[in-house]
């Protein structure tokens, strides 16, 4: 059967009403697609930053508290256990999926750096700080950071609050890591919705992720 020229333009102009509406729909998901996918990386990011948290915690315990890693390769190494040496931190944990060339910031630990990080952790828990685990390995830590928060003033804490601190690199101690990455989130990580000011330390211990719903824009 032959088919006219008339119904060759007919099904060509219903195979273009249909890809100009699936084009459409996909235009419309597309938000919604790429956070779920932002969404995702954010949810492995803490994961992986929790792991690291955890892993120097375990280091600093072997050690007793008298010194801390230096590099992110020394914590892949594990801890001696017996002949052997035990895992303490998975090789994918070692890559930060949220910056471009997958590198942690490495935190000293600097009391004025890590209370810019415990203000907002303690503002998120209600005005106290979540306990420490292993606290005696950290106290000189924590009691220098709560003297910093005890005697700020108003004007010192509103400069702290704009400050980003992205110093620190390998073969210094450290006693946390952050995102390199400077993007606003969509996930809070204890009420903190940007990603480099994320801090992964043992010091401050809890699950503090939740989701951000974002303001739903007018119709127009």
């Amino acid at each position: 059967m032959t088919v006219s020229t008339n119904e060759k333009g007919m099904t060509l102009m219903a195979v273009m009403v249909f890809m100009t509406i699936f084009a459409f729909v996909l235009m419309a998901a597309a938000p919604s697609i790429q956070m779920d996918v932002q969404r995702e990386k954010e949810l492995e990011a803490i994961r992986r930053g929790e792991e690291i948290a955890a892993a120097i915690d375990q280091y600093v315990v072997y050690n007793q508290g008298r010194k801390l890693p230096q590099s992110i390769d020394e914590l892949l190494e594990g801890q001696p256990d017996g002949t052997k040496k035990r895992q303490i931190l998975r090789a994918s944990s070692a890559t930060d999926p949220l910056s471009a060339d997958g590198r942690w910031r490495l935190i000293q630990p600097e009391p004025e750096v890590i209370a810019r990080f415990a203000k907002r952790v303690q503002a998120w828990n209600n005005g106290v700080l979540p306990s420490t685990t292993n606290a005696q390995y950290y106290n000189r830590y924590t009691v220098a950071i709560a003297n910093i928060l005890n005697t700020e003033t108003e004007d010192e804490k509103d400069d702290a609050e704009e400050e980003d601190d992205f110093a620190a690199s390998d073969d210094v101690p450290f006693i946390g890591v952050a995102s390199q990455s400077r993007g606003k989130s969509i996930l809070a990580y204890y009420g903190v919705e940007n990603h480099s000011k994320w801090i992964f330390t043992p010091l401050f211990r809890g699950t503090g992720a939740t989701v951000i719903r974002p303001t739903r824009q007018p119709n127009r």
